[in-house]
């Protein structure tokens, strides 16, 4: 079964957030690292970049694929979590715990399009 926290909001591409104020905490879902498998390099965005709701701003390499990171916001990145660059397989061990970048947000309109719990377990087929 996977991890579907709560307090947490989703996007479709598998992506969570964590809202506090007008900072947005990102990272990808349970699920997502479970159909990775083993993460093996975290390719994240920039500090200072731009980031548009559902636009690619990174990606996630496994030993199965290359996935592409979705930003679930919109606004600019002002930190990365440097721990992955070296040990991107802790989104394996917890990726909620694990945050992959924040971003201070710009425009709140992508609010409405994402997920709470309870969608997120029906749009993974869980619930």
């Amino acid at each position: 079964m996977y991890k579907v926290p709560d307090n947490l909001l989703y996007s479709k591409e598998h992506e969570w957030v964590e809202l506090i104020n007008d900072i947005a905490v990102v990272g990808i879902t349970d699920y997502a690292q479970k159909e990775l498998g083993d993460i093996v390099f975290i390719e994240m965005p920039n500090i200072g970049q731009k980031v548009e709701f559902s636009k690619v701003c990174g990606s996630i390499e496994s030993v199965k694929s290359v996935s592409d990171i979705y930003s679930p916001v919109n606004g600019e990145v002002f930190e990365v979590n440097t721990k992955l660059i070296d040990k991107p397989e802790l989104l394996n061990e917890d990726p909620y715990t694990n945050y992959i970048f924040k971003v201070r947000i710009t425009d709140f309109s992508f609010k409405d399009k994402l997920l709470d719990a309870n969608q997120y377990k029906q749009h993974i087929g869980i619930a």
